[in-house]
């Protein structure tokens, strides 16, 4: 075992350099493979948000249809305020009597 005291030669000098060169590189390696795999990280986090922002917007589209929904069927079929009959049931009456209608039409009007 060499003497840890001596200076080094110069073989060892050149194979010191030579290791910390190697080591640099692969030092160098690992900090561009971390900042590709954060790069490709914060694109994937960016792409989320965007899908995130999408899927919020067509939600909050969708709700407003949906209400408007119930609206136009709140208006239909609720009375007025002066209990007037809603015009869906009046829709209902009317199509009922023509149902009724029809089938006596039908039972009169059957050959005997």
């Amino acid at each position: 075992m060499p003497d840890q005291s001596a200076p080094l030669s110069d073989a060892e000098r050149a194979e010191l350099e030579q290791l910390r060169a190697e080591k640099a590189a692969r030092e160098e390696r690992e900090r561009a493979r971390q900042e590709r795999a954060e790069l490709e990280q914060l694109r994937a986090e960016k792409s989320r948000s965007r899908q995130s922002g999408t899927n919020a917007q067509r939600e909050g589209e969708r709700d407003a249809r949906i209400r408007e929904a119930r609206e136009r069927g709140r208006k239909i079929m609720e009375p007025g305020d002066d209990l007037s009959m809603p015009l869906g049931q009046k829709i209902v009456l009317i199509v009922m009597a023509v149902v009724v209608v029809a089938i006596l039409a039908t039972i009169l009007l059957a050959p005997k």
